[in-house]
């Protein structure tokens, strides 16, 4: 029977400094528009209606740079928020930021006003990979920015790392990995490049190392960061405290998206759906739907929603139990059973006391385990 989940909300900034090759998120080169937190403010008026009388579980501010927002913005943007949601005390909030924008004071003004867990994006401790990544900053202004954050307050830091960069080596990988545990955070994105569509990187692919280099990063990286004390909680999430937005999406929970393209996701106990809300991509063509105070997110019902459930739920390492299924769906169980048999059979998904969790295999080979309930 379909239930109502936890329910967090994402806020897209979506200005940048530089349009980074490998990025395929929605972001833009230029200067914040001075009316854009006002519009996020009427973005989450429209949207209230579908919190269905519950707090906010987790806030996370993504982009685009947010950490380009300036502290007076910020401050506009918690007092609106505060305003018109329910956050419960200490609940987790993150700010993406970009060690080339880092001023500890303004990060210190950040915290103040209710920001408790930074996603910094490092991606690379070397200056060529960063060069070749085309970043802003360097290897030794990221350190810097993490030991700032850390002296202003941040305990809960996550450093993003990618591996299967051009000329790196499994050696020079493990290095990037070394520095980023020494500067211990509590937790750790590592995740392989891959050139997405409408990228510089796919209209001019760069040469990468072989599939079996990138295959031994991605095994001795897991290695050591487990051996470090950063358990692998997730695909590419390696936590020694999860992040408790990112477990909500991956139990397909359900979330309010705010700002130039960001999307939600909400379940509709009433009308026995889940559907997903959008709003409009361009950061010009958002501000002016948000200057009106009646406007509407772009809805769609999720159709095949058995898949989209299986493909978060199986990204999570001890994978998930039968009632979180029934309740986020509102399906029984048994329409999986044929295709479960079809996983177990290749050893891709073990299931044991009604719990079900991908195989060591089907962990390392993710798509093709999904795919199976496509």
């Amino acid at each position: 029977m379909l239930a109502l989940p936890p329910i967090s909300l994402y806020i897209h900034y979506p200005w940048c400094v530089k349009k980074c090759p490998y990025c395929d998120f929605n972001s833009h080169e230029g200067d914040p528009q001075a009316d854009y937190i006002a519009a996020l403010i009427r973005d989450l008026d429209c949207d209230l209606k579908y919190l269905q009388n519950r707090q906010i579980h987790s806030i996370f501010i993504g982009g685009g740079t947010p950490s380009l927002m300036s502290v007076n913005d910020a401050k506009e943007l918690f007092k609106g928020l505060r305003q018109k949601l329910s956050i419960p005390k200490n609940i987790e909030i993150t700010l993406e930021a970009n060690p080339g924008t880092f001023d500890a004071n303004k990060f210190a003004q950040f915290r103040e006003v209710g920001i408790n867990r930074l996603s910094i994006g490092v991606q690379s401790f070397n200056n060529k990979n960063l060069k070749f990544l085309g970043r802003i900053h360097s290897s030794e202004e990221a350190i810097q920015a993490i030991r700032e954050a850390q002296k202003v307050g941040f305990d809960n830091i996550n450093i993003d790392l990618m591996y299967g960069l051009k000329d790196q080596t499994t050696e020079l990988c493990m290095e990037d990995l070394s520095c980023a545990i020494a500067l211990q955070p509590s937790h750790i994105s590592f995740y392989q490049l891959t050139l997405e569509a409408n990228t510089l990187f796919a209209k001019y692919p760069p040469k990468l190392p072989a599939e079996d280099n990138i295959w031994e990063m991605g095994e001795k990286g897991a290695a050591l960061l487990q051996n470090s004390g950063f358990e692998q909680y997730e695909i590419s999430a390696y936590g020694k405290t999860p992040s408790q937005h990112n477990i909500n999406y991956w139990e397909f929970g359900d979330y309010i998206g705010i700002g130039a393209g960001a999307h939600g996701k909400i379940t509709d106990i009433k009308g026995k759906k889940v559907f997903r809300t959008l709003k409009p991509k361009s950061p010009r063509d958002y501000l002016v739907q948000f200057q009106l105070n009646d406007s509407e997110s772009s809805v769609k019902v999720v159709d095949n929603i058995t898949f989209e459930f299986m493909l978060n739920s199986l990204r999570l390492k001890d994978g998930f139990n039968v009632e979180l299924f029934e309740t986020r769906t509102g399906q029984p169980f048994q329409v999986l059973s044929s295709k479960l048999d079809k996983a177990i059979d290749l050893d891709l998904i073990e299931i044991q006391k009604k719990w079900i969790k991908p195989t060591t295999k089907g962990f390392n080979f993710l798509n093709e385990l999904q795919e199976i309930f496509l």
